[in-house]
């Protein structure tokens, strides 16, 4: 299938990967409750996984919002983030994966500027500093110029997400040591799909995609992303 030459600017490739020894550093802290850090990247399982036991009733949360005691009329307006979606009020590790894949490989540069589009993945973010990666989460977006010559090209991408599953390492570390999912809440999730690309004078294409995601979602809150995955061996 022919493909346009700014394919490769598009937002959100391998490319912009996991190179920075911070954003590894607190992947790891992140997954070290769990065990089994080095396996939990690349290894996707044949079937999405039924077993979001700890998933219980949400409330709707704000990401950088005032706690929710604070006064009425004080909520921070929400982000001015052009055409990405906004984050789901769901408590489903697995469905939230889902979603934040979908968002992550979906862009319109005709519609959002760059800085709207960092703005919307921004509010998909957990709130605690102590695992948020929003700094590599930022690094799936290209630079000002490239984004500027994709609009130049009336590029726009769309996604179709096909599965997600707990890849079968974070199942055994669960399995292993149950409770340690309790210190943050943090599951890891593979998701899957295709990422369908446009732009002008009738030019597109498509490519089938695979994200693993750090995804936290406590008890009586929504899930908020917490980092795109290291890829390490299996």
């Amino acid at each position: 299938m022919k493909r346009s030459r700014t394919r490769s600017t598009a937002p959100h490739q391998r490319t912009a990967g996991w190179s920075a020894n911070r954003r590894i550093a607190v992947v790891a802290a992140v997954l070290a409750v769990l065990v089994a850090v080095a396996g939990l990247a690349a290894y996707v399982t044949g079937q999405a996984d039924q077993d979001s036991k700890t998933s219980a009733p949400a409330a709707p949360a704000k990401p950088a919002g005032p706690p929710a005691d604070s006064s009425a009329g004080q909520d921070k307006p929400p982000p001015d983030r052009g055409a990405v979606a906004a984050a789901p009020q769901i408590a489903d590790p697995l469905a939230f994966g889902k979603a934040a894949a979908a968002m992550l490989w979906s862009y319109d540069t005709r519609t959002t500027s760059r800085d709207q589009q960092l703005g919307g993945m921004r509010a998909w973010m957990t709130d605690e500093a102590k695992y948020s990666d929003w700094t590599g989460v930022q690094a799936q977006v290209p630079d000002p110029v490239l984004w500027s010559r994709m609009r130049d090209n009336a590029q726009h991408a769309t996604a179709t997400i096909s599965t997600a599953t707990f890849p079968s390492a974070f199942k055994q570390a669960l399995a292993d040591d149950p409770a340690a999912l309790t210190e943050a809440y943090i599951y890891i999730v593979t998701a899957t799909g295709k990422q369908s690309i446009t732009w002008k004078d009738g030019g597109g294409g498509a490519e089938d995609r695979a994200v693993t995601l750090a995804v936290q979602c406590r008890p009586s809150a929504d899930c908020a992303l917490v980092s795109i995955a290291p890829r390490v061996a299996p």
